[in-house]
C-alpha cells in the first residue's frame, strides 16, 4: 500500500470521501430538500432569483423575517460536492427561521465542471458582499449576517470566514457574525487523489489555495460545527480539526451532536425549530429559542 494522504492510499481515500456511500439511498433525502424548499417558496413571502452578478447562475432567493424590521440574516450555501443541487433545494429551513425572526437567503452558484473552485469561491464571496450592501431593502440587518452550509457548502462558508478578500469586496473583516458548518471540507489536499477530482480538476496548488484550514480567519466569530453519526472518519476528522484550530486561536466555537442523522438529512434538522441544531443557530443569532427537543439516546 502506498499512502497518499495520512495513512490512506487512493482506494481508501475514495471510500473516506464518498459521502453518498454512507446512506443506502440518497434520492429520497434530496427529494425532501426539493419538496420542502418548494413549499417554502410557495407559502412564504419571498423574492426569488435576485441577481448578485452578471452570470445566469448568480442568483439568490430571499425570505424576509416574519416580524419585519432589521432582522438577523441567515445565508445558506448548499452542498453537493460543488457539482450538484442549487438554491432551489436550499430553503427548507426558511419557514422555521423566518418565523423565529430571521431573514433567510439561499445562494446559487455555478457548478463544476462548468466552473473551477476558484470561480465558485469568488461567486459566493460576491454573493455575500451583495447581501451586505443590499439586504436592508429586504428587512435584513447587514450588521447581523450569519452563514451556514453543508458539505461543499461548509467548505464555502470556511472560505467566507477566511481573511484577505474582504477589503477588495468592500466588506469589513467582521461582516460574518457567526457560522454553522455541517460536514464540511477544510483541507482539500486529499481530494486531489480521489474520484472527486474527476470533476473538480484541482492541482495541489488549487487545493491549498482553497483550503480554509490553511488560511487565517478574518474575524473570530462564533461557529457551530456538526456532522452525522455515521459519517466517515475523514469527514469527522476534518470538522474536528477545524473546530480545534478555531478554538486554539481563542475564537468561540462548539460542536453540536445530532444523534441518528447522516451526511444528508442533517440539513433538514434546521427546519425543525425544537432540534438541538436549530436551537444552537437561533441562540447564535440572538433569536428566541423554542422548547428544545431532547437528543436521541
Amino acid at each position: 500500500m502506498t499512502s497518499l494522504y495520512r495513512q490512506y492510499d487512493q482506494a481508501a481515500l475514495d471510500v473516506q470521501y464518498n459521502a453518498r456511500a454512507t446512506v443506502p439511498d440518497v434520492a429520497p433525502i434530496l427529494k425532501q430538500y426539493a419538496d420542502e424548499s418548494r413549499a417554502a417558496r410557495e407559502t412564504l413571502p419571498c423574492t426569488l432569483d435576485v441577481r448578485y452578478g452578471d452570470h445566469a447562475d448568480e442568483t439568490l432567493d430571499i425570505f424576509p423575517a416574519a416580524g419585519g424590521g432589521a432582522a438577523p440574516v441567515f445565508v445558506y450555501i448548499h452542498g453537493g460536492y460543488w457539482r450538484a443541487l442549487s438554491k432551489d433545494d436550499s430553503s427548507s429551513m426558511a419557514p422555521a427561521f423566518t418565523q423565529a425572526g430571521a431573514t433567510v437567503v439561499a445562494v446559487n452558484y455555478t457548478l463544476a465542471p462548468d466552473a473551477t473552485l476558484d470561480r465558485i469561491v469568488d461567486q459566493n464571496r460576491r454573493a455575500l458582499a451583495w447581501i451586505y450592501r443590499n439586504i436592508a431593502r429586504y428587512g435584513g440587518n447587514p450588521a447581523r449576517l450569519h452563514i451556514g452550509g453543508s458539505s461543499a457548502g461548509g467548505h464555502l462558508c470556511g472560505m467566507l470566514l477566511a481573511g484577505g478578500w474582504q477589503h477588495a469586496a468592500g466588506l469589513p473583516d467582521d461582516a460574518v457574525r457567526g457560522a454553522l458548518l455541517l460536514s464540511g471540507l477544510y483541507d482539500l489536499a486529499p481530494l486531489v487523489h480521489t474520484h472527486i477530482n474527476a470533476w473538480m480538476r484541482m492541482t495541489p496548488a488549487d487545493a491549498a489555495r482553497n483550503s480554509p484550514a490553511l488560511l487565517p480567519a478574518a474575524h473570530g466569530c462564533p461557529i457551530v460545527v456538526s456532522y452525522g453519526d455515521n459519517e466517515t472518519d475523514e469527514f469527522k476528522r476534518q470538522s474536528d480539526d477545524y473546530l480545534r484550530a478555531w478554538q486554539a486561536r481563542g475564537f468561540p466555537g462548539r460542536f453540536v451532536r445530532v444523534p441518528g442523522l447522516n451526511h444528508f438529512d442533517i440539513v433538514l434538522e434546521l427546519g425543525r425549530p425544537g432540534s438541538p441544531l436549530a436551537h444552537a443557530v437561533f441562540e447564535q443569532m440572538g433569536l428566541p429559542t423554542p422548547n428544545r427537543r431532547p437528543p436521541s439516546p
